[in-house]
C-alpha cells in the first residue's frame, strides 16, 4: 500500500497508528477538544515515531453518547487541515463510519478511513469513490454471541473484507480489526487476543487496537493513563501473531516495543546497523 510516496509493506514491517482524539469525553483522558491543541498533540504524536495519525471526534467509550454529523464535521475537519498543514507528509486516518465525514476530511487532506463499525455500504462508495484505504473493525452492540466469538468475529469480518472487494477496494488497502473491547465481555477479549493468527489468516493486512482498554485494567488492577505495560504486552502479542498495525496512545514507548519486536519476529533492523 502506498499513501504520500510511502510504502507499507504488509508482514515486512509492524506500522504504529496514533490516535488522536478531538473529543472532550475520551475513555482514556487523552481527548483534546481545543482544535489548536488537537493539532499540537498530533504533531507530538507523528515526532514520537507514529507511522500514521488516526484523527477521531467521537467518542467510542463505554455509555458514549453518539455526536451528530455536524458535531463530527466540526472537530475533525479543522484539525485534519491543521496537521495536513503542519504535516505535509504525514499519513492521516479519520476515525469514522459516517460516508459524508469521510468526504470531508479526505477534502480536508485525510488519506485513509478506520471504521469501528465495520463496513456500512455508504462508506464503502465513499472509499471506493475516492481511492481510500479503510480499516474495518468488527463491532455489535451487546456482547452475546451465538457461536464461539473468534468464530463470530472472524465471520464478520470475512464479510466486512469481500464486500469491500465488490465496492472496488484492492486487498492491500482493506485492513480488517477484531475490535477488542467493543461488543466483547473480558474473557471474549483475551479468547480474540489468543487467537490473533486466525484473523491474520484470512489473508488481509491487520490492525489491532487494545491500548489502555478495560480488560487491561482489569487484568493489572491500572487506570487507563498507566496501563502502558499491559497494553506493550499484546503490542509484542499481537506482531508475534502476525499483526501489521497498531493503533496506540503511547507512541514512543510502543514505538520501542515493535522494533524489538520486529527484528525478532520479522528479521528486522535499523537503518545502519552493524551486530
Amino acid at each position: 500500500m502506498r499513501l504520500r510516496g510511502r510504502s507499507f509493506a504488509w508482514g515486512e514491517r509492524t506500522y504504529l497508528m496514533a490516535i488522536v482524539n478531538v473529543t472532550p469525553d475520551s475513555f482514556s483522558g487523552d481527548g483534546r477538544s481545543q482544535i489548536d491543541a488537537a493539532i499540537e498533540y498530533a504533531v507530538r504524536q507523528w515526532n514520537a515515531g507514529a507511522d500514521m495519525l488516526d484523527i477521531g471526534g467521537e467518542s467510542t467509550r463505554p455509555g458514549h453518547e453518539p455526536v451528530d454529523e455536524a458535531t463530527e464535521l466540526a472537530r475533525v475537519v479543522p484539525v485534519i487541515a491543521g496537521v495536513r498543514e503542519r504535516l505535509p507528509n504525514a499519513v492521516i486516518s479519520v476515525d469514522t463510519y459516517k460516508a459524508p465525514v469521510v468526504r470531508a476530511a479526505h477534502a480536508a487532506g485525510a488519506d485513509m478511513v478506520n471504521s469501528v463499525w465495520g463496513a456500512p455500504e455508504d462508506l464503502l462508495a465513499a472509499a471506493a469513490d475516492l481511492e481510500l484505504p479503510v480499516a474495518l473493525m468488527h463491532n455489535q452492540h451487546g456482547t452475546h454471541y451465538d457461536a464461539d466469538v473468534v468464530d463470530a468475529v472472524t465471520r464478520y469480518l470475512r464479510d466486512c473484507a469481500e464486500r469491500a472487494l465488490l465496492s472496488g477496494i484492492s486487498p492491500e488497502r482493506i485492513m480488517l480489526d477484531p475490535g477488542i473491547g467493543f461488543g466483547k465481555t473480558p474473557n471474549h477479549n483475551i479468547r480474540l487476543l489468543r487467537s490473533l493468527d486466525r484473523i491474520c489468516d484470512l489473508g488481509f493486512p491487520t490492525l489491532l487496537g487494545t491500548s489502555r482498554k478495560s480488560t487491561i485494567g482489569k487484568l493489572t488492577g491500572r487506570e487507563a493513563h498507566e496501563r502502558i505495560y499491559g497494553t506493550a504486552a499484546t503490542t509484542a502479542l499481537g506482531i508475534a501473531a502476525g499483526i501489521d498495525i497498531v493503533r496506540v496512545h503511547d507512541v514512543a514507548q510502543n514505538r520501542d516495543v515493535i522494533s524489538v519486536s520486529d527484528a525478532i519476529v520479522r528479521d528486522w533492523r535499523p537503518s545502519g546497523w552493524t551486530g
